[in-house]
């Protein structure tokens, strides 16, 4: 799933998505989660270690690792608002 989008605009389904792309082995278990609870990009953007564990993933070393993505997704969005910032200021 290519970052063309922002990840703050994610539908509950382009979460699935990309929890597939990124984590096959533990599908199930985030699927029924994200589904359930309706994490959008926006949530997505959110979670922190405590929540992944009520969303199922209790191995620390998969928490760290979700948290480790979650972290380039925040930084990724970060740097596309700033570019939007800096686009709008210097339009002629």
């Amino acid at each position: 799933m290519g970052l063309s989008k922002r990840v703050s605009s994610w539908t509950v389904e382009e979460v699935l998505e990309w929890v597939q792309e990124q984590y096959p082995t533990q599908m199930g278990t985030l699927q029924k989660a994200i589904i359930k609870h309706a994490i959008s990009g926006r949530a997505l953007l959110r979670l922190k270690d405590h929540h992944l564990e009520l969303l199922g993933v209790e191995a620390e070393e998969q928490q760290q690792e979700i948290l480790q993505d979650l972290l380039l997704l925040r930084v990724q969005e970060e740097i596309n608002e700033l570019s939007d910032i800096c686009s709008d200021c210097f339009a002629p």
